[in-house]
């Protein structure tokens, strides 16, 4: 058997996230919910929990107008461009950066997490951080750093 090639399984895990996270923003925008509504929440009979006054920052960019569910369609669309790479950005600095992918996927993470419908897309995106850092932990380059060896100046 052979050893587990960890950039390119976290780029697997990463493209799920991303295209759960994108289809659960638009989701997302149509079926607004805070996901956290239940920590500090009050129980009502007709209509459930219902989100408690020192919540109401999150209800309102969350429920009241879907600021944290753009952002996160866009982040996506944005780390999308990144690792599936446009054709500007491929072979570009930007595209071989284990750091950037690994924050960018920790900001998904963030706003994910807020919003009912990307919860999931939330912990994958994590999962795929975690085995970004554990490349760069084990001295993974990607092919394309390995192929820009000696140009010069054409990275």
């Amino acid at each position: 058997m052979g050893n587990l090639v960890w950039h390119e399984y976290a780029r697997y895990v990463a493209l799920s996230a991303t295209v759960y996270t994108i289809w659960a923003s638009f989701w997302g925008i149509y079926y607004r919910k805070f996901f956290f509504d239940f920590v500090n929440g009050i129980v009502r009979n007709p209509g459930g929990v219902q989100p408690a006054a020192s919540d109401s920052i999150f209800t309102s960019i969350i429920v009241k107008a879907p600021v944290v569910q753009i952002l996160s369609m866009l982040l996506g669309f944005g780390y999308l461009a990144l690792d599936y790479p446009l054709p500007y950005l491929k072979n570009t600095a930007i595209h071989r950066s284990f750091p950037i992918r690994i924050v960018l996927l920790l900001l998904q993470t963030f706003f994910a997490i807020l919003y009912y419908q990307g919860t999931n897309g939330a912990l994958y995106s994590f999962i795929a951080a975690c085995c970004y850092i554990r490349a760069q932990m084990l001295g993974e380059v990607m092919p394309e750093a390995k192929d820009n060896r000696g140009r010069g100046g054409k990275a």
